[in-house]
């Protein structure tokens, strides 16, 4: 028996992996691919899946490809900057292969909504030399999801699942299955697949790319790719949650176009698209990943090849249903707002801790204008905006400290590092080891909220005395760890205790402890 409901992409990627008979979840909380593993943990279907958030998305995907390992189904999932940090295992298990399926589900953000860049995943998956799927609707990430894990142990590898920010957000109605059962457990590996000394992943690389023609046709075959071969000069070519914007533009009639959502890209429907057509555009969210390799270093041939680099579609931020009618039809009315409406940057909230950590920062480095405080990600990058302006740079998880680090080693003073708890333990903790060892002169700012505040409020395996256990286990010395409470009472006193920190020519961490405004407020909801 099938039943409907209403689900964001993220849901229905989560929905499709339980019924899949996934025994674990992995993850690490990142907007837009946060609500994947939230839904996992709160569904009343997840009887025997192992679903908690790990320290970092290289430590979710190596988790779960050691679930794999032993037979069993294994989702990890994360925002695509979360795959620069889990690349190492990614790349690596494409030589190892899997054995349980696996997949590896990246929330791509173009137009940068909540991230540093708008990278695109599918470079990823070529690069490894994997299978990708990119579903186009709810219903699809729903169905794409169960398709990728019998792919995934088809092939003995793991898969790439990429959506982008309005898939994951959005609801539509899906239709669910039933659910399947689990693997069976494995006891025994083999030493020679997972073992990546040279003699063996040698053996094993020859066999990913033995592989690669049976990937190339199950993509060719591939429901996922649809080909509508009527008769046009020009033909399309169009990918993902950007085939909903075509449809739109195109209304009812039935333009020459190839729905891609199955990777390699299929070359053989490609080649019969194109054949005897004037132009062929290329419609995708993200960078023109299809386009280029249409275009190569020769080009395509006789078809003019149209799209972002064409400049017929904006190669930066999100595509919308406007600006793919106007390419696709020269008469198409763009609508523009009656009013243009002010921004709104955004603001930490009222009563948030962070914001009393930043006063005594700025009070602190009041009498050293030479300061500059490298910051990291999470709540506390608003510092960077009025009324604090308290920091100078945001770049990477954990770059906070490293980046304090060597300007310190150019001889900056005093040189400084914003960083939360949850990041800390993400990837703060290696470069203070670092700090730790040289005794490097740098103070390490931990804001202690308790929480993943930015994403939702996730636990943090890196708060209260745990943390200060870490950090004086990465040796820095005790006298040179100090915890404020960041309230506005002890504005002075926090602003003294700062100061004696950044004059001592070494390695301390300030923690600035006082849990998440919001978790409070939820607290005292949910106990009346």
């Amino acid at each position: 028996m099938k039943n409907k409901e209403i689900l964001l992409g993220d849901e229905a990627v989560a929905l499709g992996a339980i019924h899949a008979g996934i025994s674990g979840s992995y993850s690490y909380p990142g907007t837009p691919a946060t609500e994947i593993m939230e839904f996992v943990q709160r569904t009343d279907v997840r009887a025997g899946v192992h679903a908690q958030w790990s320290a970092n998305e290289k430590v979710a995907y190596e988790e779960a490809l050691g679930m794999s390992a032993v037979g069993r189904r294994a989702l990890v999932s994360m925002k695509h900057v979360g795959l620069n940090v889990a690349a190492d295992p990614f790349m690596n298990s494409a030589v190892t292969g899997v054995i349980g399926g696996l997949v590896v589900c990246v929330a791509d953000d173009p137009g940068m909504h909540s991230s540093q860049n708008e990278q695109d995943s599918r470079y990823y998956a070529e690069l490894a030399q994997i299978p990708c799927i990119e579903p186009a609707s709810q219903q699809e990430a729903y169905d794409a999801t169960r398709f990728a894990f019998e792919l995934s142990e088809k092939h003995r590898l793991p898969v790439l699942l990429r959506l982008t920010t309005r898939l994951a957000h959005s609801r539509a109605g899906v239709t669910v299955g039933e659910q399947r059962e689990q693997n069976q457990l494995i006891s025994k590996i083999d030493w020679r697949q997972w073992t990546l000394l040279p003699v063996n992943a040698r053996v094993n690389y020859e066999k990913l790319v033995a592989k690669q023609e049976a990937i190339m046709r199950d993509s060719v075959s591939s429901d996922l790719n649809q080909m509508n071969d009527t008769e046009g000069d020009r033909a399309y070519i169009v990918s993902g949650i950007a085939y909903n914007y075509f449809r739109e533009a195109i209304a009812d009639s039935e333009l020459p176009h190839l729905k891609t959502g199955h990777y390699p890209i299929p070359n053989e429907l490609v080649t019969r698209l194109i054949q005897g057509r004037r132009e062929v555009m290329v419609v995708e969210e993200g960078y023109p990943y299809i386009e280029s390799r249409l275009r190569g270093i020769l080009g395509a041939g006789p078809a003019k090849v149209l799209g972002k680099l064409s400049g017929h579609l904006p190669r930066t931020g999100e595509l919308t249903p406007s600006i793919v009618a106007k390419a696709v039809k020269s008469d198409a009315q763009i609508e523009t707002p009656a009013i243009e409406l002010p921004t709104r940057p955004p603001q930490l909230c009222k009563g948030c801790s962070h914001a009393d950590m930043f006063l005594a920062l700025n009070q602190a480095i009041a009498d050293f204008p030479e300061a500059v405080v490298f910051s990291d990600i999470g709540c506390y990058t608003l510092g960077a905006l009025p009324p604090y302006n308290a920091i100078s740079s945001c770049v990477d998880m954990g770059a906070s400290i490293s980046m304090a680090v060597g300007a310190a080693h150019a001889g900056l003073r005093p040189s400084l590092a914003v960083i939360g708890d949850s990041t800390f333990g993400h990837s703060g903790m290696a470069p203070l080891l670092d700090a730790a060892y040289q005794n490097v002169p740098v103070t390490v700012v931990i804001g202690d909220n308790a929480t993943t505040g930015m994403t939702g409020g996730q636990l943090s395996m890196t708060a209260g005395q745990r943390l200060i256990e870490i950090v004086s286990g990465l040796g820095i010395l005790p006298e040179h760890i100090r915890v404020i409470e960041p309230t506005r009472a002890k504005l002075n006193e926090n602003t003294e205790i700062l100061g004696e920190e950044i004059e001592y020519e070494g390695a301390s961490v300030v923690i600035a402890a006082r849990e998440c405004i919001q978790e409070v407020r939820r607290r005292k909801k949910s106990s009346n």
